[in-house]
């Protein structure tokens, strides 16, 4: 999953950094988050909490920026969400990793969703994931990435809240936030993965 999200993420680089240089950035967006995949790359694990932590520490370690914070952040609550040793999760345990990783993002981001972050897909998806898991995990991740992306669509008519956007008031209003797209694609990816 962590692979086909970094494909992904890769095809679409120009995409984030031209949706972050619109609503105010410095237009890196792309780059940063490929950089960030290009670190979880390395890491591996024979279980769960190893794996995620693995991860966690590899993109903090080889990463910079908000967005190895907040992604490093998360991966280290989903981390610690699961089970030691456990080298397989029901749809339960699915849904609990991904409620760690949000509760543990939400220590380091007061955003939430309609502030124009990555939170207005993050959210949605994760709270879409647990509503759907007496269904299996191909239709948890279904509904994921459909949350997500209709979170991420929702953020182009907002005002950004957060981030060097908010400086530039209504004229951040109109493309959609760069974060909450890429997150978008990793849940599009993620539920790819199991069709």
């Amino acid at each position: 999953m962590i692979a086909a999200a970094g494909a992904d993420i890769r095809a679409e680089e120009k995409l984030f950094s031209e949706l972050d240089a619109a609503e105010g950035g410095d237009g890196d967006h792309g780059t940063a988050i490929v950089t960030a995949f290009n670190a979880m790359a390395k890491a591996d694990g024979d279980d769960f909490k190893t794996y995620l932590k693995n991860l966690s520490d590899r993109l903090q370690d080889e990463a910079c920026g908000s967005t190895s914070t907040l992604y490093g952040t998360w991966l280290q609550g989903m981390s610690e969400a699961v089970p030691a040793n456990a080298s397989e999760l029901d749809a339960g345990g699915v849904a609990a990793m991904f409620r760690g990783g949000l509760d543990e993002i939400g220590f380091v981001t007061r955003a939430r969703v309609g502030d124009k972050t990555l939170m207005d897909a993050l959210l949605p998806a994760t709270d879409a994931l647990a509503a759907a898991q007496t269904q299996g995990l191909p239709a948890m991740f279904a509904a994921a990435a459909d949350a997500a992306e209709k979170g991420a669509e929702a953020t182009g008519p907002m005002r950004a809240r957060f981030g060097r956007a908010k400086n530039l008031g209504e004229r951040s209003i109109g493309p959609r936030d760069a974060g909450a797209a890429s997150m978008a694609c990793i849940f599009r990816a993620f539920a790819k993965t199991l069709n």
